[in-house]
């Protein structure tokens, strides 16, 4: 099943965090995502928007979880309509990524991932990344190691099962 949260721009709003296990996400039903739950395992986040050309990359977001969860990898997409191409609510979203992908790693609600209105975390991950870490499209991938310190970011071409950013993954996982 799908886990479909909003975002909450609460946790570390002040850029001051020591690491992205100090921000946090809310549920559709009110529960916290707070990333300090995956303290210790790795996070590939992506912003991600159902009528992009890149959407297709849901399938291999799937892929990766499917393959490394049981070894630690978190994937979160990050829905978001800054480049105006997501649907229009999280039901919506939540649907068409259940039937069209069955995509089954947690999302948040559709957020804000650029510009000055970006979640807290995107403005900390700009900080920490520069251009790596500041979407400049949709399905931006961060790759988050488990101390919360963000390791690399791929442009939306890239694909998620692209070696350059397997390997990475890879060497992240306790048995890497």
């Amino acid at each position: 099943m799908l886990a479909v949260l909003p975002a909450r721009q609460g946790a570390a709003a002040d850029g001051a965090a020591a690491s992205a296990h100090a921000f946090s996400f809310t549920s559709i039903a009110g529960a916290e995502l707070d990333l300090s739950r995956y303290a210790g395992q790795p996070i590939l986040l992506v912003n991600t928007a159902s009528r992009c050309g890149y959407t297709d990359q849901y399938a291999d977001l799937e892929t990766l979880w499917d393959r490394y969860r049981d070894q630690g990898l978190v994937v979160i997409a990050v829905p978001s309509n800054d480049f105006r191409q997501e649907l229009g609510s999280e039901q919506a979203v939540k649907q068409f990524c259940e039937a069209t992908f069955d995509i089954s790693f947690p999302m948040t609600g559709i957020s804000h991932v650029s510009g000055q209105d970006a979640h807290p975390l995107y403005q900390w991950l700009g900080r920490k990344l520069g251009a790596q870490g500041r979407p400049r499209w949709n399905f931006h991938k961060v790759l988050i190691d488990p101390r919360g310190q963000p390791v690399g970011g791929w442009r939306s071409g890239v694909r998620p099962t692209d070696d350059a950013i397997v390997s990475r993954i890879e060497r992240l996982l306790p048995s890497g």
